[in-house]
Formats: C-alpha cells, structure tokens, sequence
C-alpha cells in the first residue's frame, strides 16, 4: 500500500522569496517522487515561528485532525525542522514527521546508482541526522519502511553517534579517493585537448534529453525531479569536426540542502573545471526567471557563476504563446531557443557552441610533402578542411584543426 502523505505548506511570509504555489506544486512533485501520494495540503502560517512546534499549537490541533480525517501516515513539512521540533510534533501528531530536507535526501538515496553516488548521498543522510541524535535515540530506532527509510537508517547506525562519525570520515575519505580518479581522468581529458561542456539547469530542465539529443547517449529520461543523478559524459564531434565532451550534471532546486551540495562537490567540479556551460532552462514554466536565479546560486557556491555560458531556453514546444520566447531572449545575452526533446534548433545550438570554442580552433593553410599524408588524414579526423589540392611540389591544404596541432602542420616540411 503507498504511503498517504499530509503536506504542510510553512509561510514564514515575509522570508518567502518563492512563490508558495509554486513551492507546493514542486511539494506535491517530490512526494510522487517517493512513490507516496499526497492525501491533501494545509497552510501553515509561522509569523513568528514557535520555537518548540514552528508553527502554532492551534494549527498543530488542526493538522492533528486532518491526520485522521485524511489517513495520512505521514506529514512532510515545507521547510527544515529542528530535531526538537520534529519529536514535539510527532508526539502531538501521532505520526512520523518529517521536512522537505530528508524528503529530497530519500529522493537522492532511491535514485542513486554508482557507487559515488549512494556514498554522496549517505554523507548528507548522515551529516543531516548527526545533530539531531541527542533525544532521538526511539525514534531512530523505530524507523521502518516508508520515506526518508532509505539509505544509512537500514544499517542500524541509529544510536551511536561515535559510529557514524567513523562512517562519516569513512564515507569522505572514499570520496577523495573519486575526487582523485576524476582529477587523473580529467587530465587524460586535457591532455587530448577535448573541450568540456557541462549541462546545467533547474531539475526536470531536460538535461538529460539534450545529452541524448547532442550525443545519441540513450539516457534515460522521465518527466520528473532529480531523475538524474549520477552525472554523465559523453563525446560528441561538432560540425566542424572538433571533438568535444558534453557532461551532464545533478539537477539543482531552490533551496537544495546544503549537506547535499557539499557531499555532491566531487561530481559537481566537472562544472568548475567545464571550459563551457549550457544552462538549461525551462521556458515553458512561468517560473523560469526564478529557476534560473535558483542555478545561478549554486553556480555561485561553486565558483563556476562566471564561467562562459550558454543560456538553452528548453522546451519551445510547449510555449503557444512564441512572444514570450522572445522576451525571454531579450533578457540574457547569448540565449538559443530549443526543443530537445523535438530536435529543435539543435544545430542553431551547436553553432553558437562552435563559436565559443572558436580560439581552441586554428585555420591552417600549408603545403605538404607527399611523405606527409598522415596529416591529411589527421585534418579530416580532427579538424574540417577547408581546401585540399593535389599537385607535383605536394598537398596544399587549409584546414581549421585544434590549436595545439597548429605547429604541428606549419613544421611538417
């Protein structure tokens, strides 16, 4: 039987910065995602917050008897709960309370796959649950099935704290053992002069459809939040022949867990070290300004904020309305309007991507000895040529090739 879940809408008024129907729709969305259904939604004012409940004891009453009337078996709160907070009002509730934080962590812990990243999402299950043991050894201990169950709670790591600081250094010093594959991985990468493009965006952007697209990757994809997590590469050839890596990355939200970007870091400085971003955007939502000033953020945390970037207004299909396309790319400079999953103006994309790459790509024009023709084929294998005359004194050849092959062609006499 899924899980009946009572949804708590906190409004904190004058700190919320997000619209609150928006809020409640990504609520709802998060929910499903755990495979539990939404048996209703209450307002919940908290101006100013109760320190023991955050919110009033009226309103708790009132929820209280919404439990029963909706047979919910749980109530997931819209904002973080301290630990003392969430025990006052299971006791008061009579069922498992939880926030939207563990919420999203039970999110991560059923969808990742690699080995990388179910480590990343223990260390923020952990990280999460550390501060609140003091007093929470029972309800530890009875966790059963159902959401936020997933992950480190299976392991019975629920009562000692000495243990799961051990598991926590465990888990981190693993992760710097990935953080240093990647890095040897990445210099293999640049040393072969492949560009990086990272894909960015809000989540249910269509990442992951535009990897397809760009690269025949046969990801799979799902309309819904965080269907991706374990980042992905793959290698695509550019019309003008130069060799690029698209990689896709974790979706963002608004008000992603802090635990979750720092346990996350290992994956996400693909996004740093990227000499390209596509951020992906939703055009089709009417909150699209807001999801792409929620990225912008993380892109900040992470030092990547200002690193050249794509803006991939996504999703035209959807919009009837092709005005407001146009008012979305006079906003932001260096914007395209796609469909990925429709193959729409991909190629548009790909040439705007050309030109950022375009000082990492040389026009050559030479001749070569007839001895040389190893580097007639290594033209059309890395590079688009332009011009390719045969005559008796040798090749003469003019071709756009990666910079660093440049040399190469002009010593080949």
């Amino acid at each position: 039987m899924r899980e009946r879940v009572l949804v708590a809408m906190v409004d904190f008024k004058e700190r919320n910065a997000w619209p609150m129907s928006q809020s409640a729709y990504e609520m709802e969305e998060l929910v499903k995602a755990c495979n539990a259904d939404v048996a209703g939604k209450v307002m919940c004012p908290a101006h100013p917050p109760e320190a023991a409940t955050l919110i009033h004891k009226g309103k708790v009453q009132e929820i209280a008897g919404l439990v029963g009337a909706l047979e919910a078996d749980t109530v997931i709160f819209s904002t973080e709960l301290k630990g003392r907070q969430q025990r006052e009002l299971e006791e008061a509730l009579g069922v498992r309370v939880l926030d939207r934080t563990q919420l999203i962590l039970d999110i991560f812990a059923r969808r990742a796959t690699s080995l990388e990243g179910k480590l990343q999402v223990e260390l923020a299950q952990l990280e999460y649950r550390l501060p609140r043991l003091s007093g929470n050894y029972e309800s530890l201990s009875r966790q059963g099935g159902g959401i936020g169950a997933i992950g480190p709670g299976e392991t019975k790591l629920e009562t000692d704290r000495r243990r799961i600081m051990e598991r926590v250094d465990k888990i981190k010093k693993d992760l710097v053992e990935v953080t240093r594959s990647r890095q040897v991985k990445r210099k293999k990468r640049q040393g072969k002069h492949v560009p990086l493009i990272s894909l960015v965006g809000y989540t249910n952007a269509g990442k992951s459809t535009l990897l397809n697209t760009l690269t025949d990757a046969e990801t799979t994809t799902k309309d819904g939040l965080f269907t991706t997590l374990d980042s992905l590469s793959r290698q695509c050839v550019l019309p003008n022949r130069q060799k690029v890596v698209f990689s896709d990355t974790v979706g963002f939200m608004h008000d992603l867990p802090h635990g979750l970007i720092e346990a996350f870091k290992a994956t996400l400085e693909e996004v740093e070290s990227s000499d390209l971003l596509l951020h992906v955007l939703d055009v089709s939502n009417p909150e699209y300004l807001n999801f792409k000033l929620s990225v912008d953020k993380v892109l900040d945390q992470l030092g990547a904020l200002k690193k050249p970037t794509i803006l991939v207004l996504n999703k035209v299909d959807q919009v009837d309305d092709k005005s407001l396309i146009i008012d979305a790319q006079r906003k932001f400079d260096m914007t395209v309007a796609v469909s990925a999953r429709e193959k729409f103006h991909i190629g548009a994309l790909l040439r705007i991507v050309e030109e950022h790459l375009a000082d990492q790509v040389a026009e050559v024009d030479v001749l070569i000895p007839m001895k040389r023709m190893d580097l007639v084929r290594l033209a059309h294998q890395e590079g688009e040529v332009l011009l390719e005359e045969y005559g008796s004194d040798g090749i003469h050849l003019r071709a756009r090739v990666p910079v660093y092959r440049q040399e190469t062609y002009y010593n080949c006499a």
